[in-house]
Order: C-alpha cells, then sequence, then structure tokens
C-alpha cells in the first residue's frame, strides 16, 4: 500500500519547522512513502524548498500560483499524488516514526476508509499549567475523552487523517469556503468533509492512538486572549457546521459538551474538594470560562447562520 504525505506550507518564517516536519516523514519506518508539498503562493519559499530538497527521491514539490489557503492547497496536491492512501500532516507537526506504519495498519485490518491518530503536544514556550486537557483540542492536541482505541470518530484532527485516495476524490476534496474567512474565523475544514463523507458512504474515521503525530505549541498559542478568541469561533463554528451537514454529523461535539459536564466538572470539582491545590482551582475556572465563551460564540452564530 503506497502512502502519499501531503505537507502544505506558505511562510518563510516557519521554514525551520517545516524542516523538522518533512524530516520526521523522511525518518518513517514505512518504507513505500511520497511526500508531496504544496508552497501556498510564496515563490521565494519554493524556491528555497527545491534548492535544498528539490533532488530527493519520492518528492514532489507545487506551488500555487497566488495565496489560495489550506483547503484549496490541499486540493490541489490531490493532482499529484499516486497513492493508494493520502495522509495529512501540518507544517507545525512532528509525525512519530511509526505514524505513517499505524496508519496503514488500519486499512490492512478491516475495510477503513479513512484513519487518524493523536496529536499530542510538544510545548514550545513550557505547559500551561492553568489549561485544562479537557481542552487541549483548543490548541490543536487530542484532548481527555476523545475516543477509545479502534472507535469510529467523525473527524481527527487535520494534522494527523489519512484517506483512502479514491474516496477523497470521489468526495471532490476539501470544501473551500470552509477555513479562514477574514475575521469570521471558521474553523473545522476537515470536518465539514469527513460528515459528507460519514453522509456519502455510512462510514467515519478510524481512530488509532498509535499513529502520534507531535504538534507544537507555540507561546502565541497559549495566550488567554486568543484562548478566548479561538473558543468564540469555535462555538460559531459549531453553529456554522449545523447548518452544513446533518444534525447526526454535528453530535459530537454536543456528546462532549455532555461528558464535560456530567463527568468531567464533577471529577474536578471532588478532587480540589479533597485535595485543594491552586493550580487544579485554575484549570476548573478556565474550564467554565472557555465553555462560556464557545456558548456565546455558538449563540452569535445563531444569528448569523
Amino acid at each position: 500500500m503506497k502512502v502519499s504525505v501531503v505537507i502544505c506550507t506558505y511562510s518563510e518564517e516557519m521554514y525551520e519547522h517545516f524542516e523538522d516536519c518533512l524530516e520526521s516523514i523522511r525518518a518513517q519506518t514505512y518504507d513505500d512513502i511520497e511526500i508531496v508539498v504544496v508552497v501556498d503562493g510564496n515563490d521565494d519559499l519554493h524556491d528555497r524548498i527545491e534548492a535544498e530538497y528539490g533532488d530527493l527521491e519520492g518528492l514532489k514539490l507545487h506551488c500555487n500560483e497566488e495565496n489560495v489557503g489550506l483547503s484549496a492547497s490541499r486540493n490541489n496536491a490531490l493532482e499529484f499524488v499516486t497513492g493508494d492512501v493520502v495522509a495529512l500532516i501540518d507544517d507545525d507537526a512532528v509525525a512519530d516514526e511509526r505514524w505513517v506504519e499505524e496508519l496503514v495498519s488500519v486499512y490492512e485490518d478491516g475495510d477503513a476508509i479513512a484513519a487518524g491518530g493523536k496529536m499530542t503536544p510538544i510545548w514550545v514556550a513550557g505547559k500551561p499549567e492553568f489549561l485544562p486537557e479537557e481542552f487541549y483540542w483548543l490548541v490543536g492536541v487530542t484532548h481527555r475523552g476523545f475516543a477509545e482505541p479502534g472507535e469510529e470518530v467523525r473527524n481527527t484532527f487535520g494534522s494527523n487523517i489519512s484517506f483512502r485516495t479514491e474516496v477523497l476524490r470521489e468526495l471532490g476534496g476539501f470544501a473551500t469556503e470552509v477555513g479562514r474567512q477574514g475575521e469570521k474565523n471558521l474553523q473545522a475544514h476537515e470536518t465539514e468533509l469527513c460528515a459528507r463523507m460519514r453522509e456519502e458512504f455510512g462510514r467515519g474515521v478510524v481512530y488509532n492512538p498509535d499513529a502520534e503525530v507531535g504538534h507544537k505549541v507555540f507561546e502565541w498559542r497559549t495566550d488567554k486572549r486568543w484562548l478566548l478568541e479561538r473558543s468564540f469561533w469555535q462555538g460559531y463554528s459549531k453553529r456554522a457546521m449545523e447548518t452544513l451537514v446533518s444534525e447526526e454529523s454535528s453530535q459530537e461535539e454536543s456528546e462532549f459538551l455532555e461528558q464535560l459536564l456530567t463527568e468531567f466538572v464533577p471529577s474536578r470539582v471532588t478532587s480540589l474538594v479533597t485535595d485543594p491545590d491552586t493550580t487544579k482551582a485554575a484549570q476548573l475556572v478556565t474550564l467554565f470560562v472557555l465553555t462560556g465563551t464557545i456558548g456565546a460564540g455558538y449563540l452569535y452564530g445563531l444569528l448569523k447562520w
């Protein structure tokens, strides 16, 4: 089974991180891999990559004529992939050496049409002690209570997800209208695609936590103001997704909220009462604040969608 790993990049400021990502793919234990790199409208960056990696066997490099965004860039990559499976990773992520091997194992063990793995944190500026694990998804890391091994979920993170190539092409790729849109930071382009996949094929993404990708969490991602803004637009995106996909495909966030309120909050309160700690208190307060902010974003979405 041949795997096409797609990396999209656009900024020279991210070059060293792009290199870390690329080298992690080159170090995979699985051999049958091609790497497709799409540079999003930055000729200087394209020339730099071509000069340093242009002769690398199994690497295909493409530069968009203009900056078109992540969704369109990944769609452009489909013109160049030749693998049976397309695996997606971001330029600020580092794959475990067994990442592709673990993804492939899902396809070989069953009839999966998509597979994804676990995102682990690489705290570039140190771990933010105030941030509860239930909200690690805000910084692109798999959160507490996400899923069980082998469970079929709607989607995993877009930096650790794969699809059978034929399925991705039949779906027409990613919807380019979903993603950052000016000040309306509409999230989750992979969510929209996977919701369409479930409606079309009746299947989701098989979760394999052994397929690990580390996500670099930069200092700005742990800024409290940024986290509040991110939470607001996640709530807004939740409402937007409800208008774009079926109710069944958009219910996972509701299930997470129920688990948060009925399981995680009570356990945190009990832990704080039995063993008082300032870090535990800060995380509990943050949990309530972020939940409320997401709710505010959802209400705003009700007005706009």
